[in-house]
């Protein structure tokens, strides 16, 4: 039977979510003993979420996915806190470091202060954004 072929800008949500699940799903045949673990930090005021942290640990590294405050509780510590808190988790889990991503400039200067320190950036990686990747001990080396 031969195969059809289509180009799309605008293919089907659940064509793209097959992909994306074949994705995943070899990425983790091949990780074998990764033991991948989801980790949040979640920031309440009442019911409504008005900051946190997500992501995952798996091969002794904790792997931030999602780092976010709401507007208004900005420039409060928030975002230092969180991360605090999710690489304690981590420590406690046995990562001895973690890897965080940006496209934002001031937010990798924010970072290197909590000490993360780069270890690559992708200049225009789109349009006139950087990519930022950066790496913070969890342990002491040793």
């Amino acid at each position: 039977m031969p195969l059809n072929w289509t180009v799309d800008a605008h293919a089907p949500e659940a064509d793209l979510q097959v992909v994306s699940e074949g994705v995943f799903s070899h990425g983790r045949a091949q990780a074998r003993d990764g033991n991948a673990e989801p980790i949040s930090c979640l920031v309440r005021d009442g019911s409504r979420v008005v900051a946190g942290g997500s992501g995952r640990t798996e091969y002794q590294r904790l792997f931030v996915s999602h780092l976010w405050v709401c507007e208004e509780l900005r420039r409060q510590g928030l975002a230092r806190r969180i991360l605090q808190a999710l690489e304690s988790q981590a420590a406690r889990r046995g990562c001895r470091d973690a890897l965080i991503e940006t496209l934002d400039d001031g937010v990798a200067a924010f970072y290197g202060r909590l000490g993360y320190r780069s270890v690559a950036v992708v200049a225009g990686y789109v349009g006139p954004f950087n990519r930022h990747i950066l790496v913070k001990p969890l342990v002491e080396p040793g």
